[in-house]
């Protein structure tokens, strides 16, 4: 099936007389006729659900429609786009591990890496995502066990240039981790350019309004594990948690990696998403391609206003063809930038703050890529918690507005934005 098709249709297809939308299972438990049954179950050796902690049917269904639009092998949905984060790391580095990533990237995933996981014995190394090839070749080490990056940075919007980071990635045994919120699947399918892990807060697009937060890991199914046995333990040698399941062996390259984050690390962290969010999310997939067409082509629109108005200082969106990153973005963005633009108004963070102040339809909220305009001025907000020296390596200035540009009619919205920058 083409794409949009498949935002409809993948993931579940109902027999005759079963329900046309997925249904919500909202169950904690499932029941068996035999114990033998159920035990089957908790040795991996047949396929079912026993307890919404592990897995549930509606968020399986709508797992397997994001692996469908992203090309992978198998997925699963989490609680939190911090949580996909966190098991999508962790899944595979422990204490005394290292992980190399992208400087650019979500002020949350920042400090997840940074102070949390550092605190578990995990280092990370952190490059500018602009560095050369022997730049990025140099923060390898003999422990590395991931490189991570985002596709369209946020806030900064940096685009990632996927081969260059996917080709130091295998070069030295590692996968790569592409964080695709911003851009979606509709937009860049990054396991096309290499990548071999994608992850999403569902909570932006791909759910589209606001209305339930959530996560999910997709596997390319391309990273051969087997390859680099010794550094990955924990996926090609016995789970005696599982009675000595080697998951390479048991699972196969295209399910080891998500079996693996579904039957150790949700059954010990517990990051589970509702069934009702689970639905929420496929409701909202199914609006996707035409959501993000008028995400990108308002975006566009109020990028290149702002680029003319004399109280803007600089307008960064890689849809502008003056954009440091449009020649990337025409390689991996064919479709359009995504509907967040970033911009610095003149007078620095004080008129930044008064500009967003005197907005009457956008709305000054943390959250960001969905059907409402909102805004956000990041140095004050998600980006808090870093330094001026952690903030530039970011690429957030303290002036830096970030705008994520909704579904209204865009003339409202450039009224709106005029109406505020009148009072600067």
């Amino acid at each position: 099936m083409k794409f949009n098709t498949e935002c409809l249709h993948a993931g579940y297809r109902p027999a005759n007389g079963e329900p046309r939308n997925i249904p919500i299972i909202q169950s904690t438990t499932f029941r068996y006729e035999t114990s033998a049954e159920m035990g089957m179950l908790f040795d991996l050796e047949k396929e079912g659900y026993f307890y919404t902690r592990l897995q549930n049917p509606t968020s399986d269904a709508v797992a397997a429609r994001i692996c469908a639009l992203e090309g992978g092998s198998a997925a699963m949905l989490l609680s939190s786009g911090q949580a996909a984060s966190f098991f999508a790391v962790f899944n595979i580095a422990s204490a005394g591990d290292h992980v190399v990533a992208s400087s650019a990237i979500y002020g949350g995933t920042y400090n997840l890496f940074a102070v949390t996981m550092k605190r578990m014995g995990i280092d990370f190394t952190f490059v500018d995502p602009d560095c050369s090839e022997e730049e990025l070749a140099a923060a390898f080490r003999p422990n590395t066990k991931a490189l991570f990056g985002e596709t369209i940075a946020n806030p900064a919007l940096t685009v990632l240039d996927i081969e260059k980071f996917a080709k130091a990635a295998h070069a030295h045994g590692v996968p790569l981790i592409v964080d695709n919120t911003f851009a979606t699947p509709y937009l860049c399918r990054p396991f096309e350019w290499g990548a071999d892990i994608v992850t999403h807060s569902t909570t932006k697009y791909l759910d589209g309004h606001a209305a339930a937060v959530g996560g999910a890991i997709v596997d390319s199914g391309n990273f051969d594990w087997e390859k680099y046995a010794d550094k990955y333990p924990g996926l090609t040698t016995p789970d005696d948690s599982y009675h000595g399941i080697t998951y390479t062996k048991k699972f196969g390259r295209g399910g080891a990696y998500i079996t693996k984050a579904v039957a150790q690390l949700m059954r010990d962290f517990g990051s589970t998403p509702a069934p009702m969010n689970a639905f929420l999310l496929g409701l909202g997939i199914e609006t996707l391609p035409l959501r993000m067409e008028k995400h990108c082509s308002n975006a566009l629109a109020i990028a290149e206003h702002l680029e003319r108005h004399p109280k803007i200082t600089w307008v960064r969106y890689a849809g502008l063809p003056g954009d440091k990153y449009h020649t990337l973005a025409e390689k991996y963005l064919p479709k359009g930038a995504c509907g967040v633009v970033s911009f610095g108004v003149k007078g620095g963070r004080a008129a930044a703050e008064k500009f967003m102040n005197g907005l009457e339809i956008a709305s000054v909220a943390t959250h960001v890529a969905d059907a409402k305009t909102c805004v956000l001025h990041p140095a004050s907000a998600t980006h808090r918690q870093m330094n001026d020296e952690e903030l530039a390596a970011a690429g957030v200035s303290p002036d830096l507005v970030r705008f994520s540009v909704g579904l209204e009619d865009v003339e409202d919205l450039i009224a709106d934005i005029d109406r505020a920058l009148e009072r600067v």
